[in-house]
């Protein structure tokens, strides 16, 4: 099979089948594995769609600068889909993030701007609003850009429902910018009937519930503020998820059923074993696992020593 571009690869991915922790009385769970995208995340979907858009509406012009202030999986998408169509590529972050997800994002030639942990996502939105100012960049801005959930709304939503015949009864993601659990509840909504939508956000900002934002070790979401972009509408449960809980998880899916998830996957799947036991046998969960351990590496999720 011949591709024009790495791009080309984006969507598809895998749903799989978890047997090993799980038993007979409990619903199925099936992992939307989309660490099988080619940047290795769910952010590849919506790095694709933003700069399309982009492009469509003239908004970002041949030679023109991206920045985007990401966690991230968000970062390493628009790197290695910027370093594919020929523009440069400024990435703000908090400096609290994992070195990995740096290497990857210079690796594909961006360039990186830390900015103070403490202030979070905060932080890193309001340096990339200054340079854009500034210089006159294209900021995509993905907690507010339409175009994030409409990947979701377009290419996520419909892979589950051809995948599962459209016999899912509960759907979990986790939030950070909202764009998935938006762009997926949205449709599976329309389409099943009873399906349940559950979000998850961090025990130590839980901001979805109504509890004020705070620092917290679940990379990826929990920005500390209600993005734009989320559609609380289509939300039936969200779910609060400790630092241990996802560790435990993540690394129970790593050594058990051979699939090496990254801390938000972790999350969701916590929340996706307990709703199992709930649902019970004959029910079936789909759970999105954002990205891979290997993102992890350097981090307390896999320090055995």
């Amino acid at each position: 099979m011949i591709y024009d571009n790495i791009y080309g690869l984006i969507g598809n991915t895998p749903l799989v089948r978890l047997n090993n922790i799980t038993d007979e009385d409990m619903a199925d769970i099936l992992v939307k594995v989309e660490f099988f995208n080619p940047g290795g995340s769910v952010k590849d979907r919506i790095a694709l769609a933003m700069i399309e858009e982009a492009e469509k509406s003239g908004l970002l012009k041949k030679g023109q600068t991206i920045v985007e202030p990401t966690s991230g999986n968000t970062g390493i998408g628009l790197a290695m889909v910027g370093a594919a169509k020929g523009y440069r590529v400024i990435f703000t972050m908090p400096e609290t993030m994992s070195m990995e997800r740096r290497r990857l994002m210079k690796a594909f030639g961006a360039e990186i701007v830390l900015t103070e942990g403490s202030k979070g996502m905060k932080g890193a939105i309001e340096m990339a609003e200054k340079l854009t100012k500034e210089n006159g960049y294209y900021m995509p801005q993905q907690f507010e850009n339409p175009a994030n959930p409409k990947a979701h709304i377009e290419n996520t939503s419909l892979e589950i429902l051809k995948d599962t015949d459209g016999k899912v009864d509960m759907f979990i993601a986790g939030v950070g910018t909202g764009g998935t659990v938006t762009g997926v509840g949205k449709v599976l909504k329309e389409n099943i009937k009873d399906v349940k939508i559950v979000a998850v956000e961090p025990y130590d900002s839980s901001v979805l519930s109504g509890n004020q934002p705070g620092p917290h070790k679940l990379q990826g979401i929990g920005a500390g503020f209600v993005p734009k972009i989320l559609d609380r509408n289509v939300i039936d449960e969200i779910e609060c998820v400790k630092t241990l809980e996802a560790f435990e998880a993540a690394r129970k899916v790593a050594s058990k059923e051979g699939l090496l998830v990254g801390i938000s996957s972790g999350a969701a799947l916590h929340v996706a074993l307990e709703k199992a036991k709930e649902l019970g046998k004959g029910k079936t969960i789909v759970v999105l696992a954002p990205d891979t351990g290997e993102r992890y590496l350097s981090t307390e999720l896999f320090s055995f020593e």
